[in-house]
């Protein structure tokens, strides 16, 4: 029988947690089709959970207390699958953990050095335990095959999706707010983690303002797990912080295009959800953001010749090029399902190990 690590239910908003939850939802859906008898989602103490059809037990710890110490015992009898990175030593082979990324190998300035060490530690011995370990990209699988010393092929797949935000009613009132026009402004979305390469955007910042357009800039850091880097700033840059799901479906919906400058992701799921709703890319041709775009993002190299400021003037001037991206996008987002990734966990999870 299966059981769900649920710890990311009492943690902040990333996208790990976005893929834990819209995973999990998408296993609430086949457990009321009856098609997983007796799975259980087990929860740290105070944690709720919002899927009505998987049966909840209630731990009495919280934090890594809870997941590397009663976890394990609430779990005993089952397969636990862990969703967001992390999982307990003494479940052994008794679990599938999925690993979204090596960043704690290769980008550790991105991290607090509590942080990075815990996960260099957790992450070389779950596999040397006899987890099934899975990943979201070749970019990821190649990087931890790296670090932990296993070959690739001991590591699975399972993609991600966009989906998930057109399930919002788009919330416009931010962009009233802080003065953003439709098509008068692009859009950036992330933490103010190193990897995220904000502090390089003044160009960008310049180049908009010569336009009479603005460069939004969406997210916030969580200083527990990201060491902090300066974003842009300036006359032309509107600072929104962190944003709900709804103001960001709006932001994605009226924006000129969605700025990705990250050096480093695991999949990269603000491209994905722009492409969901239309919104031309143009990203890094770095990492997994090649494999997960394709041919529907306009790119640029990190250092090479094309560059991001040349991008954006062409998509502000060339007419019909934002039309053909968002029509790209859209296409290429609609084959990443939430259901098919769900139901690609369940085929990896190891079999006869409870």
């Amino acid at each position: 029988m299966l059981a769900i690590n649920g710890r990311f239910l009492s943690q902040r908003m990333t996208g790990v947690q976005r893929f834990a939850h819209e995973v999990t939802a998408a296993l609430d859906a086949m457990a009321a089709e009856g098609a997983l008898p007796g799975a259980a989602l087990l929860l740290p103490s105070g944690t709720a959970s919002p899927f009505p059809h998987l049966p909840v037990r209630q731990g009495r710890m919280t934090g890594q207390g809870f997941e590397q110490a009663e976890l394990p015992l609430m779990a005993r009898g089952r397969v636990l699958l862990n969703l967001g990175n992390t999982a307990p030593l003494a479940m052994g082979g008794r679990q599938l953990v999925v690993l979204h990324d090596a960043g704690a190998f290769d980008t550790p300035e991105s991290y607090s050095l509590a942080f990075r060490s815990w996960y260099r530690v957790l992450h070389r011995a779950l596999p040397r335990l006899g987890a099934r370990i899975v990943t979201v990209s070749e970019f990821s699988r190649g990087q931890l095959a790296q670090h932990l010393g296993i070959g690739p092929a001991r590591i699975a797949l399972v993609g991600e999706s966009g989906e998930h935000i057109l399930r919002e009613a788009p919330d416009t009132a931010l962009l009233t707010k802080h003065g953003l026009a439709r098509q008068r402004f692009a859009l950036v979305v992330g933490t103010r983690a190193a990897h995220k390469n904000l502090g390089g955007l003044a160009e960008v910042a310049g180049l908009l303002g010569r336009h009479g357009m603005k460069l939004a800039v969406a997210g916030a850091v969580d200083p527990a797990v990201f060491r902090a880097e300066a974003g842009p700033a300036g006359e032309h840059v509107a600072p929104l912080g962190r944003v709900s799901d709804a103001e960001l479906r709006g932001l994605y919906d009226t924006a000129l295009c969605l700025l990705f400058p990250s050096r480093y992701e695991g999949f990269g799921l603000p491209p994905i959800e722009a492409m969901s709703c239309g919104c031309p890319v143009i990203a890094s041709a770095s990492a997994s953001l090649p494999e997960v775009c394709g041919e529907a993002a306009l790119w640029f190299d990190l250092n090479g010749p094309r560059r991001l400021v040349d991008a954006l003037e062409r998509l502000i001037t060339e007419d019909g090029l934002a039309a053909h991206l968002a029509a790209a996008g859209r296409a290429r987002a609609a084959g990443f399902t939430w259901r098919g990734a769900a139901q690609t966990l369940l085929s990896l999870l190891p079999r006869n190990a409870a």
